[in-house]
């Protein structure tokens, strides 16, 4: 068998076919090459039996890779197993099952059958799934299972943990339900197969002889369950080789343990270790930065990076006035490499958070650059932003029949589909709006005990509509989360990693809010003296305008090149020409909560984050942060990220874009300038950012002017709210009239919930009547002194709508409005600075 495209290194790995085998492979180093030729080697050049071979993989992407490569390095390819550990479990357990009870033919429960058994047991248990979250509990216990942890161990390790006793006997129920049900859960797969190796010695000693070498990829991702799978599969003959890189291990938080890896040598004694540390992906430049960030870390294995790829260039490190200016510039760069002969796909930005997409794709989409979010959804795509969103538009003018469908039972209201139907059904036939039919609910025939239900979510709505009067946006919002209870709601059904995601994208989408709020209204100072603009000002419509201009253009292009988005844990295994990792300030990467951490495995665990992000890059790695940084409404000073300063000087090309500052003003090793003038009080904000998760209250602010917000403390506190009730000078003194009705916590005049005022309807309920179709009427403004470049009349081009005539050119608040008619998707009206269209 010809190695000679393998290095000295993989060469020995590839070769060491007999006992444990622990290959360090290091990012970019060829690992996935070396197995392959490994697997290839044992069945060419030893003699083995590829029956006899068994790889293991985390995906079923990286399965298929494998077994594509084998079949392509050796004829008998096809015949090895190579799969994923719970494909690989499935398959044992459809044979031999049986043995311990249950039924070849066993169902695998989802998430939804999991909930429904729990749920019972709950109820059985006599406890409340408020007080004790349905998530909560299956979170426990997949963690249980991952651990090997029987429902008597984990009452048990409870102790004196009154919850924790109330969890473990929900799970001795749960598992009896699934026994009963001849069910497994995802997490039983592995558990189960262990639990069937340990009682069976006939099974186990058949797959034992089955399985004589055993591959595992990525093993520093690998749980206890898996560990102890492995184990025993090998303990006959103990030809194990596993391959991974301990300074990539980044799923603590899904269960990873990264023992396993670092002491496989004291697990299985005279193991041989192999460090591939030659890079073939890297310039040395960013491969030297890597090694001296992750240096840093204790619990490793030494290694280190080299590549023959050439230095390369230094690595650019630009510090900005705040992320809106770090996103401008980060996007105003990649239009710089385009202009240079890159192409978008060559360009990958990563980030620390989800939240951190919304700026940068705000900014691509004004510059007409074309991007994807890899392994995630579009900032205004995600359902928490989308649901408040129904919200204010529901708020704004009720006209939007989809936004009210949408949060009509957002939370839960139970108003079911067959009441639904009649509301759209009594619409149809009277020619109104969805909402004007909610609101005249009374009327409509059979509509029984929907009727009740659907008063209060209109009473809802209309007590928003009365408070939007006196709230600015952002109360208006917050006000909303709170009296929903909507992120309580959203913590009922998801892990509370899933409701934190989903708390830092409502957080920015607050950030928006502030943002348009502070931007208009500084518009608005400067237009004073314009009296004939009262739109000047901050409006809901003015700010749902806005959103609907960035969130509706798709700029994911048909041929594939686009600029990739993704999160530093979504680009493990990745790699591109040029990358740009942004947010590096403490705080943020890593955050307040990791740094805070008595656990100082946390930073590391973070570090090894960092340490993946800059091996992603190829030619040139781009790394930014930002002076001051909107988190929780709040504008914040930040210190450059500690991993930045533990990259040495040298190689760094450092451009510091913020305010009256030169590139001496940044320190490395040390204290910034913003720490320096005392500008960073780092434990205040780290106490601030703590209490999201602690006593649920945080501020939202303008400027100077704060408001403090309380949320929900006691059970569930980990997912309250930090929305709480805005202090306002429209309480209960305001509206103290003989005629009134109180709801939502405040007053509100006894007209406004009067849901039998036929207000814009009439009692007399018909079939529908064609209406006249309204003409589009134009402006007829010339545009002559826009500098837009075209007028009304002028055919024009969209770079998502296509060809269309301009009908209309009118002034905005901080834009021209254009209207244009597309010959495909009809009329639009937009703004220009957005819209970016040209005339033909």
């Amino acid at each position: 068998m010809n190695l000679d495209g393998l290095n000295d290194c993989q060469k020995r790995a590839v070769k060491q076919t007999e006992g444990p085998v622990l290959i360090i492979a290091g990012a970019g180093s060829g690992k996935t090459r070396v197995l392959t030729n490994r697997i290839a080697y044992l069945i060419d050049e030893c003699g083995i039996s590829p029956y006899n071979i068994l790889a293991i993989t985390f995906t079923n992407k990286a399965a298929a890779e494998m077994r594509e490569r084998v079949e392509k390095v050796t004829d008998c390819g096809s015949q090895v197993w190579v799969s994923t550990f719970h494909s690989t479990c499935v398959r044992i357990l459809r044979r031999y099952i049986d043995r311990i009870g249950y039924q070849t033919n066993f169902t695998i429960y989802d998430t939804d059958d999991q909930k429904s058994v729990i749920r019972d047991a709950c109820k059985k248990l006599n406890i409340d799934t408020k007080m004790l979250k349905e998530r909560t509990i299956m979170s426990a216990i997949s963690s249980a299972k991952d651990e090997m942890i029987s429902p008597d161990e984990m009452e048990v390790n409870a102790g004196g943990d009154y919850n924790a006793k109330r969890i473990a006997g929900v799970y001795r129920e749960y598992q009896k339900t699934l026994k009963a049900n001849n069910a497994l859960d995802f997490d039983d797969l592995i558990f189960k197969t262990v639990e069937l190796l340990n009682r069976d010695e006939e099974v186990l000693e058949a797959y034992q002889e089955r399985f004589r070498y055993i591959m595992v990829d990525e093993y520093q991702d690998t749980n206890t369950s898996q560990f102890r799978l492995i184990s025993k599969l090998a303990e006959k003959y103990g030809n194990l080789c596993v391959v991974g890189d301990d300074d990539q291990s980044i799923y603590k938080f899904r269960g990873a343990n990264i023992s396993n890896i670092l002491n496989f040598e004291n697990t299985f004694p005279g193991a041989k270790v192999i460090k591939l540390e030659q890079n073939y992906r890297s310039t040395q430049t960013i491969l030297s930065a890597a090694n001296e960030v992750i240096v840093h870390n204790i619990g490793r294995k030494s290694k280190k990076l080299w590549t023959e790829n050439g230095k390369g260039d230094k690595i650019h490190f630009r510090i900005y006035e705040d992320a809106y200016k770090e996103a401008e510039g980060v996007v105003e760069n990649i239009c710089a490499c385009v202009r240079d002969g890159w192409n978008y796909n060559d360009i990958a930005i990563l980030y620390r958070t989800n939240a951190q997409s919304r700026l940068l794709e705000e900014k691509l989409i004004v510059r007409n650059v074309p991007y994807r979010i890899y392994g995630g959804i579009n900032f205004y795509q995600r359902k928490e932003i989308k649901d408040i969103l129904a919200y204010l538009k529901t708020i704004d003018n009720g006209m939007d029949g989809q936004a009210v469908k949408r949060i009509i039972n957002v939370p839960r209201r139970g108003i079911g589909a067959t009441t639904l139907e009649r509301v759209q059904e009594f619409a149809d036939a009277n020619d109104m709006t969805f909402w004007d039919a909610l609101c005249n609910a009374a009327e409509i025939p059979n509509i029984g005990r929907g009727l009740s239900k659907i008063e209060s979510f209109v009473t809802l709505i209309l007590g928003f509509q009365a408070k939007k009067q006196f709230l600015s946006i952002r109360e208006l919002t917050e006000t909303i989360l709170e009296d929903t209870r909507y992120m309580e709601a959203l913590a009922e059904n998801e892990t509370k990693e899933e409701v934190e995601a989903r708390q830092e994208n409502i957080d920015e989408f607050m950030n928006k809010i502030i943002s348009y709020e502070e931007q208009t209204e500084g518009d608005f100072s400067e237009m004073q003296t314009d009296r004939e603009n009262p739109q000047a000002a901050p409006t809901l419509s003015g700010f749902l305008e806005e959103v609907a201009l960035i969130a509706d253009i798709d700029n994911l292009d048909q041929d594939g090149n686009h600029v990739m988005l993704m999160t530093l844990h979504s680009a493990k295994g990745l790699e591109f020409p040029i990358v740009y990792m942004t947010g590096l300030e403490d705080g943020l990467f890593p955050s307040y909560m990791t740094i805070m951490s008595d656990d100082p495995t946390e930073v590391e665990e973070e570090r090894r984050l960092c340490y993946v992000g800059i091996t992603r890059a190829q030619k040139e790695l781009n790394i930014s942060a930002a002076k001051t940084r909107m988190i929780h409404g709040e504008t914040q000073m930040n210190k450059v990220s500690r991993f930045v300063k533990e990259i040495p000087e040298n190689l760094l090309e450092v451009e510091n874009h913020s305010y009256g500052s030169k590139k001496s003003a940044i320190s490395f090793g040390g204290k910034d300038s913003s720490e320096s003038q005392g500008h960073f009080d780092f434990r205040a904000n780290a106490k601030a950012a703590l209490s999201r998760y602690g006593s649920g209250t945080t501020t939202y602010g303008q400027g100077n002017k704060k408001v403090a917000i309380s949320g929900q403390k006691g059970i569930g506190s980990a997912y309250a709210t930090n929305y709480g009730r805005t202090p306002t000078n429209y309480g209960t003194g305001n509206f103290a009239q003989p005629n009134k009705k109180v709801g939502f916590g405040k007053e509100f005049p006894m007209d406004i919930f009067d849901l039998k005022k036929p207000a814009k309807t009439t009692t007399s309920y018909s079939m529908p009547s064609k209406k006249a179709a309204g003409a589009i009427k134009s402006s007829g403004q010339a545009a002559g002194g826009t500098g837009l470049g075209y007028r009304v009349g002028d055919t024009v081009s969209h770079v998502k709508f296509g060809t269309g005539q301009v009908l209309a050119i009118e002034d905005g608040m901080r834009d021209y409005m254009v209207t244009v008619q597309f010959e495909e998707f009809g009329t639009k009206k937009m703004l220009a600075g957005f819209a970016k269209l040209k005339k033909q």
